[in-house]
């Protein structure tokens, strides 16, 4: 028993260590200039195979980098939404979009790779799908804030709320990748704190969200 235990544990270290080099490795380089022998040897593995032994294909490992930590940001929104249910009140709604990510990237510490990551897959259109894949596994929340955006913004076409929540992510994600690299390369942030960082994108996503309609 005791073996199988240490054999499952140096198996979990081992994920865990690719997930970890692929992650700044695909953020910083991007997804298609880093191979398996890059990660593994990032890793710290000898084995030049254990990429595609723990995860399959490239896509495969993204998708494990992506659910890892959509996992853990999913549990923040779904503690924020709770607090705020029946909520007319938009930047309670808009702080569910933004604030998961920077708490998120707050509790990683500092340097942190997945912002960077997020930007590098989402503009990829091979893997893009992946991210909305794993965004879409959380349905039911992603339902239920739908319903309390457009309670707040009644007269808001539902394409135009898709469109506009579609400008959000795309900004929320780059505004932190800004913050990330600064972080990381010690130079300065437009904001002190992630907390901060959120408050700033809550301030310009409200405003665009009641931005007015121009008649087509």
């Amino acid at each position: 028993m005791t073996s199988k235990m240490t054999r499952d544990e140096q198996v979990s270290a081992t994920r865990e260590a690719l997930l970890a080099a692929a992650e700044r490795l695909f953020a910083e380089r991007g997804v298609h200039a880093v191979g398996n022998r890059q990660i593994s040897e990032a890793a710290g593995q000898g084995n030049n195979a254990a990429v595609s032994y723990h995860f399959g294909a490239k896509a495969d490992l993204i998708r494990a980098i992506a659910r890892k930590h959509a996992e853990q940001m999913e549990r923040i929104r779904e503690r924020m939404m709770a607090g705020i249910d029946g909520s007319t009140d938009l930047r309670d709604w808009v702080a569910c979009l933004v604030r998961p990510l920077t708490e998120h990237l707050e509790t990683l510490g500092s340097p942190t790779w997945y912002a960077r990551f997020a930007a590098q897959v989402m503009a990829d259109p091979a893997f893009n799908a992946i991210m909305v894949d794993e965004a879409l596994t959380a349905a039911p929340v992603l339902r239920h804030f739908s319903d309390g955006l457009a309670r707040c913004l009644p007269g808001l076409p539902p394409g135009l709320q898709r469109e506009r929540t579609t400008m959000a992510r795309h900004l929320i994600v780059q505004m932190c990748v800004e913050r990330e690299r600064a972080l990381a390369e010690h130079t300065p942030t437009f904001r002190p704190t992630w907390d901060d960082t959120a408050d700033g994108l809550i301030d310009a996503i409200v405003a665009m969200w009641r931005a007015p309609v121009r008649d087509s």
